[in-house]
């Protein structure tokens, strides 16, 4: 079981990269394909390179392969018009709110930052400690909404909006950033948690 254990970080890529390769093809928007799968290959090849350096959790690699996944069929589809209508049909939405679970989805990110800091020893506090990793995905959030106003700004029409995904909602970036937050909130309550066990 321990073997099992320890190979888990490589079963989620063996999962992802046939994933990735699928959905690269024919995508809504090369471009926007691009700028959504930019950060997530960033992410990807970040983990792997620093695998041996330091290996996270399984549990921490298992709640970021879920922005993964999720990002790259975003990527593919545009988030706006990923087939997500069940959704809206079984709750009365306006829009598509496959966006905001990606979001809520980037702050379970909050756990491995609290874990790396705290093996390593950089913060002991556990108060600053659960404080830092919720205000770095709060920063991240923030960092990202401004990246799409820069996307927007300067690739303009169809695929600005598509990359925007606002679908209309003038307090999109807000919530975008709130959902951002309560994933962090969520991970860091799991990550609290696991702290007391050990």
């Amino acid at each position: 079981m321990k073997k099992i254990n320890h190979f888990f970080p490589h079963f989620l890529l063996a999962l992802y990269i046939p994933f990735w390769i699928c959905l690269a093809f024919d995508p809504y928007d090369r471009g926007v394909w691009w700028a959504e799968n930019i950060p997530v290959l960033l992410v990807v090849l970040g983990l792997v390179l620093t695998y041996t350096r330091f290996r996270f959790s399984n549990l921490a690699y298992f709640l970021m392969a879920f922005w993964i996944f999720w990002h790259t069929v975003g990527g593919h589809f545009t988030f706006e018009r990923v087939p997500f209508d069940w959704t809206t049909d079984t709750f009365g939405f306006e829009r598509n709110h496959f966006d905001r679970f990606g979001h809520f989805f980037i702050g379970f990110f909050a756990f491995p930052i609290a874990e790396f800091l705290h093996r390593e020893k950089f913060i002991q506090n556990k108060i600053v400690l659960w404080l830092f990793a919720l205000f770095a995905i709060m920063s991240l959030a923030a960092t990202y909404e401004l990246i799409e106003w820069w996307f927007v700004v300067t690739f303009g029409g169809d695929a600005g909006a598509s990359f925007l995904g606002s679908q209309g909602d003038i307090w999109d970036a807000q919530k975008d950033i709130l959902m951002d937050t309560l994933g962090a909130i969520g991970s860091l309550l799991l990550f609290a948690i696991g702290s007391r066990k050990k």
